[in-house]
């Protein structure tokens, strides 16, 4: 047609792939936060992840879970409910949720076009809805309406993986079944080098092997606590961070060269 313009005008028709070639260059590149490590041995990396503990037992003393519930079967739901969504989005959803189906008789045999209206906010309401449904007769039929107390029960539910049923059992019943691996979990784990590895399972073999049993409750919700407050994943804050003196990531003047717990041995 006469009179069209190609867009960009200024460009010719290898604009595409001059665009190709800056998105590949170094400079398109995302900056993100260095993550520097000590050589530790394990015992080494024990009593400095036990300090990293009892800081933030200081700081945190009050830790738990900020989602709000009433009984076991609702804080089931809303952690399932808290996959891609905050915390704060599922405390506006479930206080409606639960008055309309307190019980899981209530929200199995609830329509699935209603249950995803009241949820609808925390994205991917489909899906949800049709989980935490289905969940709910799963508690009826499979454990008299009761949410388990084992992790292979709890994995046999729908919507329920490995994190979701460590939460579940470290705060509905203060079971030490593991600890809790979230984005913010993964992030300090690595960064405060108690994990090279970048695979949930495999960071939350590291924690239990390096963390007391004693603390894996309370140590997966304060890290939650601390990656939402302190230690940001693009802008930490590692001046005013209780920990960056002990942190081989730190970039707070106070980081030293090597491990201050080098004197400790295997």
């Amino acid at each position: 047609m006469s009179g069209e313009t190609t867009w960009p005008p200024s460009h010719s028709a290898g604009y595409p792939a001059a665009m190709a070639a800056r998105r590949r260059s170094p400079r398109a590149k995302k900056r993100s936060f260095a993550i520097r490590r000590w050589r530790e041995s394990k015992a080494v990396r024990r009593t400095r992840a036990a300090e990293i503990v009892r800081r933030l037992r200081e700081l945190y003393p009050e830790a738990a879970a900020e989602l709000d519930y009433r009984n076991p079967f609702q804080f089931l739901i809303a952690v399932i409910l808290s996959a891609q969504t905050t915390d704060v989005t599922v405390n506006r959803v479930t206080p409606e949720l639960f008055r309309r189906y307190p019980t899981p008789h209530a929200l199995a045999a609830a329509p699935q076009l209603e249950v995803e209206e009241v949820i609808r906010q925390t994205g991917f309401f489909r899906s949800k809805a049709r989980a935490i449904r289905e969940t709910a007769a799963q508690l009826i039929h499979d454990f008299d309406g009761e949410v388990p107390r084992t992790m292979p029960e709890l994995l046999r539910l729908r919507g329920v993986a490995r994190k979701t049923a460590n939460v579940v059992l470290g705060e509905a019943f203060g079971i030490p079944s593991g600890v809790v691996v979230d984005t913010h979990v993964k992030r300090l784990a690595q960064r405060l080098g108690l994990s090279r590895a970048t695979d949930p399972v495999k960071i939350e073999r590291d924690l239990t092997d390096t963390l007391d049993q004693d603390d894996w409750i309370f140590a997966g919700i304060a890290v939650i606590w601390h990656g939402r407050r302190v230690c940001d994943a693009r802008k930490p804050d590692c001046d005013g961070c209780v920990l960056n003196d002990i942190c081989p990531s730190s970039t707070a003047p106070v980081r030293p060269a090597k491990s201050p717990f080098q004197a400790v041995r295997a």
